[in-house]
């Protein structure tokens, strides 16, 4: 398939997401004629994962096979500090640009209020909004503990998970042997939390993975959209959400202190519009697709020339 591609198109430049980082695609590329060939890593880690160097015979290989490699990007410090010291690839190929967010697709409050009818959440609760995978990496059932004690104190709040995965039942059933089933929306896939308003219907998003997430897309969307944040400290999260100033953040697995932080934010209307306010300003400065996109297209080599406004609407899609 990638032979056929390349062969068909002949481009001067291959940027490859979401495949493994050894593979043959970038001597493939090279034997097809491509001049320039570059790599983003968008990989989060398992649970606890510590960064070490790799085996001397493991870096070999991996410097032999991403020889024709121009560089490796890394959507964050923490995916660098990994890409780094695993020592895979020379670190003076490696580049880090944040993910980001497009801010042209913020919605409008009345769009939240049009989430909210459609997913029959009541129009006057405090909503906090978790977008992921329904799995347990993503610290869903910490969520519901944490909804579980936020609600015995403060029972207007209701929280609404919004995503597809194969735990989804299981969690559903944990939620009504919870008690809080009649506090709690299962939205199933949204094809866009951010224009279907998404965000714009939630008071807290919250971000409370287990696993070491590299990044995190719904932390850039919530910023955007001017809401505060309730995210675990693992992976990059840490340096995306300012604890204090941008959100909350806190040890991974702690229910009570998630449950804690909610109840602070949903006690607080200025002190939410604060937090807002700051993360959508971080968003401007850090998460903003147009920044990013030239920053990449940079990196090609294009930014001076004609083509760099093509090659910007281009990769839009993919950022």
């Amino acid at each position: 398939m990638m032979r056929a591609l390349l062969r068909r198109y002949r481009p001067e430049i291959l940027h490859l997401h979401f495949t493994g980082f050894i593979s043959p695609y970038p001597w493939l590329a090279r034997l097809c004629g491509v001049k320039k060939v570059f790599f983003t890593d968008h990989s989060s880690h398992p649970e606890g994962y510590e960064v070490t160097r790799a085996p001397f015979w493991k870096r070999t290989l991996a410097r032999s096979i991403n020889r024709p490699m121009t560089r490796v990007v890394t959507v964050s410090e923490y995916g660098y500090r990994c890409a780094a010291g695993r020592d895979l690839i020379p670190a003076e190929r490696l580049e880090m640009i944040y993910n980001s967010a497009d801010l042209s697709r913020v919605s409008a409050a009345s769009q939240g209020v049009e989430f909210r009818r459609k997913h029959s959440i009541p129009l006057d609760r405090t909503l906090v909004l978790q977008v992921s995978w329904i799995i347990p990496e993503k610290g869903i059932g910490d969520l519901l503990e944490g909804a579980r004690l936020a609600i015995a104190q403060n029972p207007n709040l209701h929280f609404a998970f919004v995503g597809e995965g194969a735990y989804r039942h299981r969690y559903m059933n944990q939620a009504g042997e919870m008690g809080i089933d009649d506090h709690v929306t299962w939205t199933g896939q949204v094809g866009d939390p951010m224009t279907e308003g998404a965000y714009a219907a939630a008071d807290v998003v919250c971000q409370v993975s287990r696993w070491e997430e590299v990044f995190g897309y719904v932390i850039a969307e919530a910023m955007s959209s001017s809401k505060p944040l309730v995210a675990t400290r693992v992976g990059g999260i840490p340096e995306l959400v300012e604890n204090g100033k941008t959100g909350f953040v806190v040890d991974r697995g702690d229910a009570k202190a998630i449950a804690d932080r909610i109840l602070k934010l949903a006690a607080d209307v200025e002190l939410r519009e604060q937090m807002g306010r700051a993360g959508q300003e971080a968003s401007v400065t850090r998460f903003d697709l147009e920044k990013n996109v030239a920053r990449v297209v940079n990196l090609y080599g294009l930014a001076a020339s004609e083509s760099a406004n093509s090659a910007t609407e281009s990769l839009a899609s993919i950022y």
